[in-house]
């Protein structure tokens, strides 16, 4: 089955263009595209995409706002910011909201499509600039947080190979593991932290 996927874009020519791309490439299919948030809102839920690509830019509602309110609605929904933003405000405050991956809209199209599917196969893509930032704006507050102490030795383990990059399967063949086996303690590493994705655990874990 093709990875379903959503355009949320109020540029017409960037939003024609992402709709052509995916489109025309084998594994994918675009099931949807909308100029605004409100337009989103009201009509996006009955599509059940797997990936929404979310501009941050709209006309009205912001696309940081809209993913809070798609994640209330479906909190296992998959957005993706696509932008031209990569100030550490936009990046933080689209996390918090529950995106879960942040690429520049400058990203080449072979890039994006293999970030449309990571997102998919439960990854958390970012581009390079994006990552660097986060990972020195987290380091750099030097807090601690308590919520890690809860976790297992193998918990702690498998979220430090998450917050170094690496992906399911990868971390699966490392420890001996079934991909299943991973994700079910990537599930319980997400209730323990009270964190809705990967790209939020990860960032816990640095604030550690």
């Amino acid at each position: 089955m093709p990875i379903k996927v959503a355009i949320v874009e109020d540029n017409e020519k960037i939003r024609e263009g992402l709709a052509a791309l995916i489109g025309g490439s084998e594994g994918f299919q675009c099931t949807a595209a909308y100029e605004t948030a409100e337009e989103t809102l009201r009509h996006l839920p009955a599509y059940n995409p797997d990936v929404v690509l979310m501009d941050i830019q709209l006309p009205k509602m912001s696309g940081i706002e809209c993913v809070a309110r798609l994640k209330e609605h479906d909190n296992h929904m998959q957005v993706m910011m696509l932008t031209v933003y990569e100030d550490d405000d936009k990046v933080f405050r689209s996390i918090v909201a529950g995106a879960t991956g942040y690429i520049l809209k400058r990203t080449p199209p072979a890039e994006l499509l293999e970030a449309i599917r990571d997102v998919y196969e439960g990854g958390s893509p970012m581009s390079d600039q994006i990552a660097r930032k986060v990972v020195k704006a987290f380091q750099e507050m030097g807090k601690s947080s308590k919520e890690t102490e809860n976790l297992s030795e193998r918990e702690m383990e498998i979220l430090s190979y998450l917050a170094k990059g690496y992906q399911d399967k990868e971390i699966a063949d490392h420890f001996f593991l079934s991909i299943k086996t991973i994700r079910t303690h990537l599930r319980n590493i997400y209730q323990k932290l009270h964190v809705r994705s990967r790209t939020e655990a990860v960032l816990m874990y640095l604030r550690k």
